[in-house]
């Protein structure tokens, strides 16, 4: 969800507002909120909700009470309370939603956590903030060429300055306790700044750096998703997921969240569905489950030692059967009701310009030199029969002169004819 501003230009690159994650409707952003009460008014004698919602790098978002009643909007850049010094934040969200956001975030009015906004950020403190900000990339390569030299088992995944530039926040990882007293010394003594490591599990990592998951879209976590839940190998057999690692893990390392966004309506369609443990006796034999389809309602069974004719089978049928088993009585065949599912699965091939034809290797292939020389010859001989043609044939210029010629004679010989017999008179 981006502003109007942020579409495509005439030559298909994108525009953007050039407000560097700062634009009014706050949709740039990672975990963006959209306010739709900001159109209504509060009823007569309602005083505004004094607290407001505050985002800073990578997602990091705390509430700050409006002590001084600025006049805040979304977007709005301000100095807050901190400690010490004071930070630079983005206004994210004010009013009644921040009201909500705080309770269901369980985080009372009057917490001592809650602390107030000193003013709006002069072009100073943003000046200061930037120039911080762009400290930050090279510091963290620089901390963790210091890291690997001191043998330290940890990822340094992230920096973080405070607002005023006197404090540097070090996230990172690991999986065991890290002794990093000598580390704090260094990074104080290369750095010449405050330091604070904070340790942050894999999943806050890939919110923190977002990125783009297997589905194609933005990282829930980086986006929307703001509480981690567990999530365990058993939501992918109930949706009858191979147990693959490589597929099931996201870019924390940790699996996917996703897999718990249908588990329930798996649960739900699942309870019509008779347990795959549950063996099918028949009088031809007893068949084992070995396969199940829980959006077309089927399964697939077969009879012991006969592991390769699998029988497809509703699951309605399937439970008549467990149930007339249940009474000591078998079912002739698992044939009987498969047979209305019997499906044509004959597929025509056909030829595609001779690729699925056996023998199109059998044939040696032409060389291109004799088609070349053919080609030549037969070109020679077309050119030299059209010139033999056109020598035999006459041409259109005499022709027409010479009947010009004999037109003109005619007269002449009459004339001679007159004198002759003048002179004989």
């Amino acid at each position: 969800m981006g502003c109007s501003s942020c579409s495509s230009g005439n030559d298909g690159q994108p525009k953007g507002c050039k407000n560097n994650g700062t634009c009014g409707t706050d949709g740039c952003n990672k975990l963006t909120v959209f306010d739709w009460l900001s159109n209504m008014s509060l009823p007569g004698g309602a005083k505004p909700f004094s607290c407001v919602e505050i985002r800073f790098k990578n997602g990091r978002k705390n509430f700050y009470k409006n002590t001084e009643n600025l006049s805040l909007s979304i977007g709005d850049i301000v100095a807050t309370e901190s400690s010490p010094g004071h930070d630079v934040g983005i206004v994210t969200l004010t009013g009644e939603l921040v009201r909500i956001q705080m309770k269901k975030k369980k985080v009372e009015e009057d917490s001592e956590d809650v602390k107030k906004i000193y003013r709006k950020a002069t072009q100073k403190d943003i000046d200061i903030w930037q120039k911080a900000r762009d400290r930050e990339e090279s510091m963290k390569v620089r901390a963790r060429e210091i890291a690997i030299r001191l043998e330290l088992q940890m990822k340094i995944s992230d920096i973080e300055f405070q607002g005023d530039g006197s404090k540097a926040t070090f996230y990172y990882t690991a999986e065991e306790r890290v002794d990093f007293r000598q580390l704090i010394k260094e990074f104080a003594h290369e750095f010449s700044t405050r330091i604070e490591m904070r340790q942050v599990g894999f999943r806050q990592e890939a919110a923190r750096l977002g990125g783009i998951g297997s589905c194609g879209r933005e990282l829930c976590c980086s986006t929307w998703l703001t509480d981690f839940r567990s999530v365990n190998t058993s939501a992918a057999r109930y949706q009858q997921l191979s147990l693959n690692p490589q597929k099931l893990a996201g870019q924390c390392g940790k699996l996917k969240c996703c897999l718990n966004y249908e588990l329930d309506a798996y649960i739900d369609a699942l309870n019509s569905f008779p347990k795959t443990e549950t063996k099918l006796k028949t009088e031809k034999g007893t068949a084992v489950c070995q396969k199940i389809d829980i959006f077309k309602g089927v399964l697939w069974y077969a009879y012991e030692g006969e592991w390769m004719n699998w029988h497809k089978i509703t699951a309605e049928d399937v439970n008549e059967i467990i149930a007339s088993n249940i009474n000591n009585e078998k079912v002739a065949s698992l044939e009987d009701f498969a047979s209305e599912l019997i499906e044509d699965t004959k597929t025509d091939f056909e030829n595609v310009v001779g690729q699925d034809s056996l023998t199109r290797f059998d044939q040696p292939k032409r060389s291109n030199r004799r088609r070349n020389r053919n080609k030549r010859k037969n070109k020679k001989r077309g050119s030299s029969e059209k010139q033999t043609v056109a020598s035999n044939k006459p041409k259109a210029g005499n022709s027409e002169n010479k009947n010009s010629n004999k037109s003109n004679n005619q007269p002449n010989k009459k004339r001679r004819s007159r004198n002759k017999n003048n002179g004989k008179s």
